[in-house]
């Protein structure tokens, strides 16, 4: 009788994010898929590079930006020759994105959707004997390369056709040791202090930990606008905008909130909407 192949296809995952919530999503959503195993969960590089050492993992599911030693320098410590199969998790960085899918390298926008984990771990199967021909090996050396070549973002070619790209539908907040989603829709705005986000939505707040430079990246600007370094809305919820003082304006919220407009970014906040 055949053997079934179940065996073969088992993974062995390893899950590296600084962000508690972050590996929570990640562990959960792994747990509604046959065949992983998380062999370990770590918080930062210098553990990542200890317990790819100690557990020899299938799968590396790999923050990018950590304090200290970041993903890349995970890499780099390792070996592209000896790392594991790499899923490279990111806050919206666009060059980031741009060296994972020029080497064919797959990525996890965070916030994530269980859709796009699966399509992820399918890839990952499907590829997963690459590592014997070192394939993979040559594609982290590349991606490596290319992260520590690439330019700024006003050095990118204007002429270049745009990547195509999705933008986040809902956000995953814990409230009292649960874990909720709030739809991007439902949002009123958005207010950061420090690497932390208030989120705004049916008159509850919810604070993520989360630059306002990577959520940004990760909303659709056709519904939401940076109108201050600390403020992003959402469009469809803005009722009215009044003059300040000094040039900048007031946003008058459907909830009656009132937020303050810089004038270098008012522009964006009224021009109009197709």
């Amino acid at each position: 009788m055949t053997q079934p192949t179940n065996e073969r296809q088992e993974l062995r995952v390893l899950i590296v994010d600084d962000e508690p919530l972050a590996r929570d999503n990640l562990r959960l959503a792994l747990a509604d898929l046959q065949g992983i195993t998380v062999v370990a969960e770590c918080a930062d590089g210098p553990s990542a590079i200890s317990a790819i050492d100690r557990f020899a993992p299938d799968l590396v599911l790999l923050d990018v930006q950590m304090p200290g030693i970041d993903g890349f320098g995970v890499i780099e410590r390792v070996g592209v020759s000896n790392m594991p199969t790499v899923v490279l998790v990111t806050a919206f960085d666009a060059h980031a994105l741009r060296a994972f899918q020029v080497h064919a390298l797959d990525y996890i926008l965070k916030p994530f959707d269980d859709a796009r984990l699966r399509e992820v771990i399918e890839r990952v199967r499907e590829h997963h004997r690459d590592r014997r021909d070192g394939k993979r090996a040559r594609q982290l050396a590349a991606l490596l390369k290319s992260w520590n070549e690439r330019e700024p973002a006003d050095a990118d070619d204007p002429g270049a056709a745009p990547a195509e790209r999705s933008y986040m539908s809902r956000l995953t907040v814990r409230t009292d040791d649960r874990i909720r989603f709030v739809a991007c829709v439902d949002v009123d705005f958005f207010h950061a202090d420090g690497n932390y986000i208030t989120v705004h939505s049916k008159g509850e707040s919810h604070r993520l930990r989360l630059a306002i430079g990577a959520l940004v990246e990760g909303l659709d600007p056709r519904r939401f606008v940076r109108i201050h370094r600390s403020t992003i809305v959402n469009l469809d919820r803005v009722k009215e905008v009044q003059p300040w003082f000094g040039g900048d304006y007031v946003a008058i919220m459907a909830t009656g909130d009132k937020l303050r407009v810089s004038r270098a970014r008012a522009s964006a906040l009224l021009k109009p909407t197709l």
